[in-house]
């Protein structure tokens, strides 16, 4: 395996790392103080994007740097997903970056899931203005009622009736749901609860504006809201929606999310990854400017070492993550199922470490907005949650070493 980079990727990471220089990087405390201002409020419906991000985007995609998840040559960028992983953990270091790329969660999961099973009635309604940035999307499948990392237990139902799908069902966690340009969600629901249990569920696409979707409330996630996206509460009472919004069709859905959550998690990860390294620059500024009992802090209390560990973790996450990448490329996300947990498991934690390590050397600076390390530590916490809990990706490793060793042992 080759994890030089290629041609295509030197190219648009110079690029993207050029734009994020002189656009973003000069912004980003501006941001956070608009952000605040326009939306400091539990009332998302009051909630704004600064509009210097709009700008931001337009300007992206005049220079060719958006959709670059997307493996289609015209719609995005056309690179694998070993090709997008450096442009992903480069973005990662911006918590404003992802977005202005088009590149941010859940859409890039939604657009993949719409690019790769969806029709072209659904592509042509849905797919084209979320490429275009013209709306944002959410994806709808936790449940607060049941034990959702295992999905099988969904309990909201999506019913046939005549020419309709009916939904009902609560949902949370749902993010992006905040958003005012959010106008669509994939919503996952049982359809046959008498199938096989990995076909009792599907897919169906739900605007936000249907009859019956209920947005009760966003949820503060450690304490923040995260605005103008937000992670929702929502409730679908007899929601209905036309027999066509089903994507592929009944009982496909863990077949979808698979395909949804494989590149998902590599995007994730390098992202976390790309976090870390910037992490670890403000653990070094910080260790080296910073003078405490006639001491630069780097050379005080087992620092240096910290840093050393550190420094080999990351690198050791992003060897990782870059091996999960080629295994999809080559084998499928189905078959690199023990590689993606093993990097949701990892690069998370890396992340925290790193900023819980960081925030020690910036005391209580550590603890308000004046560094970008809360956002950081709620990023890296909550990763270990999304997708999937560590234990749930511990379990799935192991299944799979106990399978290997088993067929190691019958030969």
């Amino acid at each position: 395996m080759d994890f030089s980079y290629s041609a295509k990727t030197k190219d648009y990471l110079a690029r993207l790392d050029a734009f994020m220089r002189e656009h973003i990087e000069p912004y980003e405390d501006q941001y956070q103080k608009e952000n605040y201002r326009l939306n400091s409020t539990p009332h998302w419906r009051e909630w704004q994007v600064p509009p210097r991000v709009a700008e931001l985007k337009q300007l992206a995609k005049e220079q060719g740097l958006w959709n670059l998840f997307l493996p289609d040559n015209e719609l995005g960028a056309g690179l694998t997903t070993l090709e997008y992983a450096p442009l992903a953990e480069r973005m990662g270091r911006s918590l404003l970056a992802p977005e202005v790329f088009n590149c941010n969660a859940p859409d890039t999961g939604n657009m993949e899931v719409l690019y790769h099973f969806g029709d072209d009635p659904q592509q042509e309604q849905w797919l084209t203005p979320l490429l275009n940035g013209d709306i944002r999307s959410v994806f709808c499948m936790t449940e607060p009622d049941v034990a959702s990392s295992d999905a099988t237990n969904m309990q909201t139902t999506i019913v046939a009736d005549d020419s309709d799908w009916v939904i009902n069902g609560r949902k949370w966690w749902s993010t992006g749901l905040g958003h005012p340009d959010a106008e669509i969600a994939i919503v996952m629901g049982l359809t046959d609860e008498d199938a096989e249990k990995h076909h009792r569920h599907s897919m169906v696409l739900v605007p936000l504006n249907t009859p019956g979707v209920n947005i009760e409330r966003m949820l503060p996630a450690l304490g923040e809201y995260d605005a103008p996206y937000g992670h929702g509460e929502v409730v679908f009472d007899n929601v209905r929606v036309p027999k066509e919004n089903i994507i592929v069709g009944p009982g496909a859905g863990f077949k979808i999310a698979q395909g949804r959550l494989g590149p998902g998690r590599i995007h994730h990860c390098m992202r976390a990854i790309g976090a870390a390294e910037r992490a670890l620059e403000l653990f070094i500024e910080r260790g080296t400017s910073r003078i405490a009992f006639g001491e630069p802090l780097l050379k005080l209390g087992g620092n240096s070492e910290r840093l050393a560990d550190l420094r080999v973790a990351i690198d050791q996450a992003r060897l990782l993550t870059l091996h999960a990448a080629w295994q999809i490329d080559n084998i499928g996300a189905m078959k690199a199922i023990k590689e993606i947990s093993a990097i949701k498991l990892v690069a998370p934690n890396v992340l925290q470490k790193v900023v819980d390590e960081t925030m020690q050397l910036f005391g209580g600076a550590s603890m308000c907005h004046d560094t970008p390390l809360p956002g950081l530590l709620t990023v890296a916490r909550s990763l270990r949650i999304a997708d999937g809990p560590d234990a749930v990706h511990r379990a799935t490793i192991a299944k799979n070493e106990l399978k290997q060793w088993k067929g190691r042992i019958n030969d």
